[in-house]
């Protein structure tokens, strides 16, 4: 594959710049996204139906739920007086259920039937076990016991976080931003299935995380190995448990045309790697993470494990400049010996259009379980900020000077990687 493919990002102009003007995603992604980025998932409401005499059976259960703190629900009484139903299950019973499933994080929106969803919230903000308990005729102390027996501790107030995901995508309660990224499924299903990767697998040891800024844009940039892309995921992983905040990254084009990879990928908050979308995102206040390496990085030989590849045209480094965001170098070790590259078929990576296919010690010999990652021992370093809005207007076009901050990166990158694999007892402890 061309390295203007994959390695630099800038799809408009001259190639590695940014246009700088650009008020809205580029065209590819918005195509990536789908058609229904940056729309709130908002259920549709049911048509009113007739006030009865006679309350229904669902309307007695439901006026007889306790609440989490131990008090009678007013839902029924509340839907009655208004005379039309619930949006996300047309009946009173789904708004008792909605009340003990309510998210932790407050919302302005009103619902249909008087009902101030931020009110609800605040006085149920999670599911109450004992009312769950009650509704399915079990026995709490033996339901409490089971939990905390199978999550810990904190089991209770896990499974309420469940159960009030479960609400949300039940209901369509939940946002896709423009880019399709989204951050509820992010929070509750893609970072907790990497998260014992993280800790047990690799054991991630990390550095450096009070370099990366609490608030406003900054991009992260980092070194790219391991045939697979785990690095990438892992850093996002380690960002979003140390800051609380997003990593939104940038993805080749490959990325996305995968299937199913390339879906799970765009909700998980990547995006294709342009400089339009790039300083977009930037603008917005995220932090973004790219790995200018690209397929370069990811398919080196073992043999030339820890040697930084080119960093294309210093796409990252202008997109920055433009936003004037600082660049944090981020250095990992570890992810080299995951899957030791010893041979490419490059006839058959020619005609699966990718960039190689890879042969390891034990793939494709030992079939699917060749694709387990070896254990090794990560340690990962955020360098000092590197500012950009020091430099004058322009300095984005100053080709030298692109490259010059480029190299600048690319070594500070490389001279902590020697530092790190000193400091490494070994690969694998």
């Amino acid at each position: 594959m061309a390295d203007a493919d994959v390695i630099p990002i800038g799809s408009g102009g001259r190639p590695g710049r940014g246009s700088g003007r650009r008020t809205t995603p580029s065209a590819a992604a918005r195509a990536l996204a789908g058609p229904n980025a940056g729309r709130s998932k908002k259920p549709k409401a049911k048509p009113a139906e007739p006030d009865t005499n006679a309350p229904s059976a669902v309307d007695e259960t439901v006026t007889e739920l306790p609440s989490p703190a131990g008090q009678s629900t007013s839902t029924a009484d509340s839907t009655s007086q208004s005379g039309r139903t619930s949006q996300s299950g047309g009946t009173d019973r789904a708004r008792g259920i909605s009340q003990l499933g309510g998210s932790s994080q407050p919302d302005s929106t009103s619902q249909p039937g008087g009902t101030d969803r931020s009110s609800t919230r605040t006085q149920g903000r999670l599911p109450d076990l004992g009312a769950l308990a009650g509704l399915a005729g079990l026995d709490f102390a033996a339901l409490e016991k089971v939990v905390r027996d199978m999550f810990g501790a904190d089991g209770e107030r896990r499974v309420a976080e469940w159960l009030a995901f479960l609400r949300r995508r039940l209901s369509g309660e939940y946002e896709v931003d423009e880019f399709g990224f989204d951050s509820d499924l992010t929070d509750q299903i893609l970072l907790p299935m990497l998260r014992p990767l993280a800790e047990k697998w690799f054991r991630v040891e990390v550095r450096g995380v009070e370099n990366i800024p609490d608030s406003g844009s900054a991009l992260i940039v980092a070194n790219h190995s391991g045939t697979m892309p785990l690095d990438g995921l892992i850093t996002q992983l380690i960002v979003a448990d140390h800051t609380n905040r997003p990593l939104r990254t940038l993805a080749a084009d490959l990325v996305f045309r995968t299937p199913f990879v390339g879906e799970w990928s765009r909700k998980g908050g990547a995006t294709l790697a342009n400089n339009d979308d790039a300083e977009r995102l930037l603008r917005q206040g995220n932090l973004v993470g790219v790995w200018p390496e690209g397929f370069k990085g990811l398919g080196k030989p073992f043999s030339e494990r820890y040697k930084l590849q080119r960093f294309g045209r210093g796409g990252f480094v202008s997109a920055a400049m433009r936003t004037g965001v600082p660049i944090v170098p981020c250095s990992i070790v570890g992810a080299e010996e995951i899957y030791p590259l010893v041979g490419n078929l490059s006839s058959l990576a020619r005609l699966m259009g990718v960039p190689y296919v890879p042969v390891t010690p034990f793939f494709p010999l030992l079939g699917p379980l060749g694709l387990i990652p070896l254990p090794s021992k990560w340690l990962i370093e955020f360098g000092e900020p590197i500012r950009t809005d020091e430099f004058p207007d322009g300095a984005a076009d100053d080709p030298m000077l692109v490259f010059n901050v480029t190299d600048q990166v690319r070594e500070t990158i490389q001279q902590t990687l020697y530092t790190l694999l000193v400091q490494r007892r070994s690969v694998f402890f």
